[in-house]
This record gives structure tokens, C-alpha cells and sequence, in this order.
């Protein structure tokens, strides 16, 4: 059969074409991707502090040696009943390893400062084993020790943690109040703020943490309760405290589940006065400092650390004003607002000048916290981040600090906008929760590390746990 060359076949068969190729590719298997999805050079890390490693049971709290039992057979004589279902300890699941008798190594000479910010008293040895436990490669938080830091110092930190399989990535540094407060000696006391970055550059840390406080408004913290009476972190202005006659808050302050202050407390205190949060006083040694004067006095120090730590191949990284109470015991704060951290990284444009990116801050000040990842992901001024939700009742005044899981941020968008970013520093999954397995970890009226209704290791694992699956879903999709 002859065949007849037209415009309207030639159409025909080139529409055909690409139905079926469309058709083929609709059909098609996604790329295949090799699981697991590990962290590597060119993905976020999740990070830990050495403090967030745990630390042994109590005594009181340590599970019994099996009676009449040879080393290494667990389960057997008058522990052999105890392991069933129950919760006991000892045999019903085909025995277990032999327990070891080891002496616990001695700390490290800095171990005392390498906490972080949950504290740390423990074996640092079992707590780093702890973190990489939860998969977990990175440090921040460690101890260096001294004043100015030193190469050596902060070397020994580097490889002690480099020992353990780990890598210590970041290091908080305060600043002297002369810097933050523009004191007459404020000059001079940048010199140790310097020699500390050139030591962290030679020294082989990436990022350089600190803050710009005029004052921290942690007295508005207090412990909610959470879902099956896990413990949330409130804050809330117009929370009522007790201020004895030097304005400070006294301490223990206890209240019921609504947050009142119990009876038992006020009888402990009753010279204390009732004050509201958002009613301190400013406190003699800080007095009260006004936004021009702050935003003075941090590009005074900018103008001077950033183009240091440039030359030390050092990042600095600072972190928002938490809680974002926009003023505190009378001061006003720089970073306690969207325009505040975007106003930042305008004085002196550089990568070496960025901030600790916080998903729960963003939130509490009332912003959408993907679209804030965003505008900082994309200009690479993320030097750090922390991961952690919220539920806000009302922007930078009222909220509580929750699960990972439960809150009002969209946790997998804020880690799709990092990854679509290409962001390659360090997630924190910080303020783990107060559950039941920690609690009885530590005596009555005890501190769990974190704030008020913070929690330990348990709250850390659930933490880590969810962060790996918001971070793999977010590099197998972006």
C-alpha cells in the first residue's frame, strides 16, 4: 500500500510519539536511592551536646545483680523468674551478654565545661557513646576551657571528641558585658574575643555561638503540663513570681497543674513580693538598654569579629533572643524580631556573619518559620540551627514549648527548605521533653537538663529520632 506523506500524519504521528513517551515516564519508576539515606558533606548534621549523652541511674536506681548467679550467667538462680513481661531484670529472652567488669576512665581535664547547655557531671566517655548511639556524628557546645581559648585547648577538644567517632563542630563563647553593654573597656576586652576565634580557626572548629543579651527573660519560664502529663515548657508575661528585696527571683518557685504558685511556696517566702514577669525591674548590673544603643553597641562588635573571623576560616553564629520577649527587666531586644535578625546580617554581609537559625523562636514570635529557613537558607546565613516546636496562644507574650511532633510549625517544610538550600551545617533537636524515664532518673525537685519541664536522654532519643526522619524524607523529595 502506497503511503501518502501529509502534514495532518506528520501531526499525528509526532502527537502519538509523545503520548506514549509521556506515558512511559508516568509509568516509571522513581530513581532508586540507596537506603539508608545517611548525613554526608552535603547534608545538614544532626548535632548533640556532650550534656545530652545522659548519665548513669542513681543507685537507689541501678537494677539488681542476679542472685547466686556465676559472671555471665544473667537469668539463672533466684533472678531466673524476674524478666518476663513485667519489667524485671534477668533471663526469658535467651540469655544476655556477660557483664563486664571495667573501671570507668578517669574525665578528661576539661571535662567539667564540656556540657553544653544541659550541664554534664557524668563518665564523658559513656555519654559519647550514648550520643552515637542515636547515630549522631556531631558536637556542638564543647568544653574548651581558659580565657582566651587556646590552639592547644581547643585541639584537645577537636581530638578528644575525634576519639569517640565524633566531630566537634561548634563552641558557645560569652562575650564580656563591657562589649554588649558599650563600656569604656569594651576595646580591650575584645582582644581575648579575638585571640578565641584565631585559637578556634588553628584549632579546627567550624562555627563560633554566642549571644547578645541585654537580659535573658528566663523568669518567665514555668512547667505545663503536657500530653499524658509530660512536661511542656511555658512562658508566659504575665506570669506571677516572688522578687525579694534585691529584685531578684527566689528560688524553687513550685506551682500546681494552671500554673499558680502552691501555698507551700508562699509560706517559704513571705517577705517576697508578688511580681509579674513583665513588670521586673531592671537589675543593677545591667540596667536598662534601648534599641539604638544595642544595635550601637553589636555593630561596634561586628565591625571588629566578623572580618577576624573571616581570616580564621571561623563562622559566627548568633543566636536569637530566647524567649523573644520584645523587652526584658527593662531593656528592649536586637534579636527578639524577624526585622532584628534580617537587620543583622546586614551590617556586615558576610558568610562569616550569620545566625543560629531557631524553628521555635520563629514561631513564638509569631512567624512563619519555613518562610524564615528560607530567607536565610537561600543567602547562607545559617551557621546553626535548632529544631524544636511550639504552640503559641500569643506571638512573643504566651506559648509552650511541645513535642517535636505536636506543635503549630511545619517541621518537614522547615527541613525541606534547609535541604532545597543546600544547607550543610548543624540541626540541633534541642528541649527534649520531661517524660516518665527521665524523671525517675533524677531526686525530687531535681533538675531535668533543659528548662522547666525539660527533659533527658529519653526526650533526646525521641527528639534525634524524629529530626533523621524529617531529614531523610527531605533529601529523598527536595
Amino acid at each position: 500500500m502506497a503511503f501518502r506523506f501529509s502534514r495532518r500524519r506528520m501531526m499525528q504521528g509526532v502527537g502519538g510519539a509523545a503520548l506514549a513517551q509521556s506515558l512511559s515516564t508516568a509509568g516509571a519508576a522513581p530513581a532508586t536511592r540507596k537506603w539508608p539515606i545517611e548525613e554526608g558533606p552535603d547534608t545538614p548534621k544532626i548535632c548533640l551536646s556532650l550534656g545530652d549523652g545522659g548519665g548513669p541511674l542513681p543507685a537507689n536506681l541501678q537494677p539488681p545483680a542476679p542472685a547466686g548467679a556465676a559472671p555471665g550467667a544473667a537469668g539463672t538462680g533466684a533472678a531466673a523468674g524476674r524478666g518476663g513481661r513485667g519489667g524485671g531484670f534477668g533471663g526469658g529472652y535467651g540469655g544476655f551478654l556477660a557483664p563486664k567488669a571495667e573501671v570507668a576512665p578517669a574525665p578528661a581535664a576539661d571535662a567539667a565545661g564540656q556540657g553544653g547547655r544541659g550541664g554534664f557531671g557524668g563518665n564523658p566517655t559513656a555519654a559519647y557513646q550514648r550520643i552515637r548511639q542515636l547515630g549522631v556524628t556531631h558536637l556542638l557546645g564543647v568544653g574548651i576551657g581558659g580565657s582566651p581559648w587556646t590552639e592547644e585547648n581547643v585541639r584537645r577538644a577537636v581530638q578528644t571528641a575525634k576519639d569517640a567517632g565524633l566531630v566537634a563542630y561548634n563552641a558557645m563563647i560569652n562575650l564580656p558585658n563591657s562589649i554588649i553593654y558599650g563600656k569604656d573597656t569594651r576595646a580591650k576586652d575584645m582582644e581575648p574575643f579575638l585571640a578565641s576565634i584565631e585559637a578556634a580557626g588553628k584549632g579546627g572548629l567550624a562555627v563560633v555561638e554566642y549571644n547578645f543579651y541585654a537580659h535573658r527573660a528566663i523568669e518567665g519560664y514555668f512547667e505545663t503540663v503536657g500530653r499524658a502529663k509530660a512536661g511542656y515548657t511555658g512562658f508566659d508575661s504575665e506570669l506571677e513570681l516572688l522578687v525579694n528585696e534585691n529584685g531578684a527571683v527566689v528560688q524553687p518557685i513550685y506551682r500546681d497543674e494552671k500554673g499558680q504558685i502552691t501555698p507551700e511556696t508562699l509560706a517559704a517566702f513571705p517577705n517576697a513580693k508578688k511580681v509579674k514577669f513583665k513588670d521586673l525591674p531592671p537589675l543593677a548590673n545591667e540596667g536598662a538598654h534601648n534599641l539604638q544603643e544595642m544595635w550601637a553597641n553589636a555593630t561596634y562588635f561586628l565591625k571588629i569579629a566578623v572580618p577576624a573571623a573571616e581570616k580564621a576560616g571561623v563562622r559566627l553564629a548568633l543566636h536569637p533572643n530566647d524567649p523573644p520577649a520584645p523587652i526584658s527587666r527593662g531593656s528592649q531586644q536586637i534579636m527578639g524580631s524577624l526585622a532584628g535578625w534580617k537587620q543583622l546580617i546586614e551590617i556586615v554581609k558576610s558568610p562569616a556573619n550569620g545566625i543560629t537559625y531557631d524553628s521555635g523562636v520563629t514561631r513564638e514570635m509569631g512567624e512563619d518559620p519555613v518562610a524564615v529557613a528560607e530567607y536565610f537558607a537561600s543567602r547562607k546565613r545559617i551557621n546553626h540551627g535548632h529544631f524544636r516546636n511550639v504552640l503559641v496562644e500569643k506571638p512573643y507574650e504566651r506559648y509552650q514549648e511541645v513535642f517535636i511532633d505536636a506543635g503549630q510549625a511545619d517541621m518537614f517544610g522547615v527541613m525541606k527548605a534547609l535541604v532545597r538550600n543546600k544547607y550543610t551545617g548543624t540541626i540541633y533537636p534541642e528541649h527534649p521533653r520531661a517524660v516518665d524515664h527521665d524523671r525517675d532518673r533524677v531526686a525530687p525537685g531535681g533538675r531535668v537538663g533543659g528548662y522547666p519541664g525539660g527533659g533527658g536522654y529519653t526526650g533526646i532519643a525521641y527528639s534525634v529520632a524524629y529530626t533523621r526522619a524529617m531529614m531523610q524524607a527531605a533529601l529523598e523529595s527536595v
